[in-house]
């Protein structure tokens, strides 16, 4: 269930994991608010690191799109699923080993940083095969990895997201290639990158901190990852979760945090008081009757757009549909129900 914080989320945590898309920007445009929200973080002495799944993009071409929308990121900040699918192998492999990729720049460079040769050619005699995304990938590279999979080399996959965005909607991701390439060779990847643990220890490693908060808008990946590695978390609604995704998730897939942007790093949280037949966080209450969510309001003043009322409608609504989920095995009908703002 969503716990308090007493102060501000960025004096509570000392490092944001912020996840980038639906968090920091949609496509190539800023989430509204998020670059002075992320501004005002850092200058309150809260470290940022920009922690993507996207083995594709190198850390520097990450950050230098982050600089153009008005951020203030250093290269060091970006750490990719591509870096954590390296530090995998470089763990298990000797400096100078020859790495067949089945993918693209993102992945060669990662290698090349920890010592590693990254190849496409099986006559280079590769010691292990590491796979991501790349737009540009050819079929004949994913042959010749696909092959040296089935023959028994050490495999990692930076991710398994089974969709990619693109400008005409989402689109096949690593996860279509790796399924693809293990049921070739009938094997599984370890993979590196969320909700594995692997891509948190590394950006924890590059980005330092004691304490993490886990920033994202994905209950798969962001969340369920901040779970499985023992970290807080945060769910923004500037991305892909709404509220029947909320409503539905399991306990694995919930965050600590509910929140409409990155604007509730400034604010403190507050914990949702459990009632007899509802759950109330400010001036909302919620409950589930037969089956249907509905949350009230103790007033009728026009309050919808200010951010920490609108926070409490989804901290009263999550609670009180995680509570019902619970106790009836069934998500709530949220067909009625209209969240403010």
């Amino acid at each position: 269930m969503l716990q308090a914080s007493h102060g501000a989320l960025w004096d509570a945590y000392d490092v944001a994991m912020l996840d980038l898309d639906g968090v920091v920007y949609v496509g190539r445009d800023a989430v509204p608010g998020a670059p002075e929200h992320l501004a005002a973080a850092r200058d309150a002495g809260m470290k940022l690191a920009y922690v993507t799944n996207n083995a594709s993009r190198t850390p520097d071409t990450v950050a230098a799109h982050l600089r153009e929308l008005g951020i203030d990121a250093a290269d060091e900040d970006v750490v990719s699923s591509a870096q954590a699918a390296a530090r995998l192998l470089s763990e298990r492999l000797p400096s100078g080993a020859a790495v067949f990729v089945i993918g693209g720049e993102g992945l060669r460079v990662a290698l090349s940083e920890l010592g590693l040769r990254p190849v496409q050619d099986p006559k280079e005699e590769p010691a292990a095969v590491v796979s991501g995304f790349a737009a540009d990938l050819r079929w004949s590279t994913v042959i010749a990895g696909a092959i040296l999979v089935r023959d028994g080399l050490p495999w990692v996959a930076s991710n398994t997201d089974l969709t990619v965005p693109t400008p005409d909607g989402p689109g096949p991701g690593n996860g279509a290639l790796v399924e693809a390439v293990a049921r070739f060779a009938e094997r599984d990847p370890e993979v590196a990158g969320k909700p594995e643990p692997p891509l948190f220890e590394e950006t924890l490693r590059r980005v330092g901190g004691e304490k993490p908060l886990v920033v994202g808008d994905r209950l798969d990946t962001d969340i369920e990852g901040a779970n499985r590695v023992g970290y807080d978390s945060l769910l923004v609604l500037t991305g892909v979760t709404g509220l029947e995704q909320i409503v539905a998730a399991p306990p694995e897939l919930r965050p600590r945090y509910v929140a409409t942007d990155l604007g509730a790093l400034a604010r403190s949280q507050p914990e949702p008081v459990v009632e007899d037949d509802g759950v109330r966080v400010g001036r909302w209450r919620a409950s589930v009757t037969d089956g249907a969510l509905a949350v009230a309001s103790d007033d009728t003043g026009e309050q919808d757009g200010d951010a920490t009322e609108v926070d409490a409608w989804w901290q009263a609504a999550a609670t009180a549909a995680w509570r019902h989920l619970d106790a009836h095995g069934s998500a709530a009908d949220v067909s009625g129900v209209r969240p403010p703002g």
